[in-house]
């Protein structure tokens, strides 16, 4: 691999880490660095995953005050996203992208305004709710791990979003939560396609090297940030993400 590529992915990687553990858009960095190095978009999609695993690690070992008491929590929302990480993952083994790459810009815009009225929706969320049942929160975590290990653009935040509704919490918290259940979407989907995938491993672990740096980085950064400016900022770049996938699905099947 030549030089410029491998500081190119340890670049993305750092870029990717940083806001995939602030806000969620991982991918939003590091799919179109692997992409930039010549990687077909398949492959580059197979090999994001796996690169995307330090990231996980990152937040987790930067996270750590946010996450104490929250283990059964995670391991709770976890096994739903293992399960829609893996569903996922097959899916993207088995079916063409093109309508799937239609209704992502929706669901991420769809999160963006749900961050932006988060506090209106929680109210809604969490009063009781009479004859109404709850929404259950394993099946939309299942949802967004489905998504997590197809694509992943912005899974992070569809899970923060969906997070940040259902319990009164600081959000550096929400966000360290978040961080921990996406990565077990993500390890289901990464084994699966290091076994049956075109993952290329070189760009896989200098893509990772710099994810583990920026993920850790991260958390920091989340913690001295105030809450509603980057809840604003994270709702901005998701709808700017939304708008640009838009544009590309549809003049990519025009």
């Amino acid at each position: 691999m030549r030089i410029e590529h491998a500081v190119l992915l340890v670049a993305g990687g750092v870029g990717s880490g940083l806001t995939g553990s602030m806000a969620g858009l991982a991918s939003l960095v590091s799919y179109p660095a692997l992409l930039a190095v010549g990687l077909p978009p398949i492959a580059a999609n197979v090999t994001n995953s796996v690169g995307l695993l330090a990231s996980g690690v990152g937040s987790a070992a930067g996270s750590r005050p946010e996450l104490r008491g929250q283990g059964a929590r995670i391991l709770r929302l976890g096994v739903f996203a293992l399960f829609g990480g893996t569903v996922g993952a097959v899916l993207l083994m088995n079916t063409t992208s093109s309508v799937f790459e239609l209704i992502v810009p929706v669901l991420i815009a769809l999160a963006a305004v749900v961050l932006l009225l988060r506090d209106q929706l929680r109210g809604w969320y969490t009063r009781p709710k009479g004859r109404f049942a709850q929404p259950p929160m394993g099946v939309a975590i299942f949802l967004i791990g489905i998504y997590g290990g197809y694509f992943g653009a912005a899974a992070g935040v569809l899970m923060l979003a969906v997070l940040s509704m259902s319990v009164v919490e600081p959000l550096p918290v929400t966000n360290a939560v978040k961080s921990v259940v996406l990565a077990a979407a993500n390890l289901s989907a990464a084994v699966l396609y290091a076994v049956i995938a075109p993952v290329n491993w070189a760009a896989a672990a200098l893509l990772g090297v710099g994810c583990l740096v920026g993920s850790w980085i991260g958390p920091a950064l989340v913690r001295r940030t105030p809450e509603r400016p980057l809840r604003l900022v994270i709702a901005v770049a998701a709808l700017a993400l939304a708008a640009y996938l838009w544009h590309d699905a549809v003049t990519g099947n025009a």
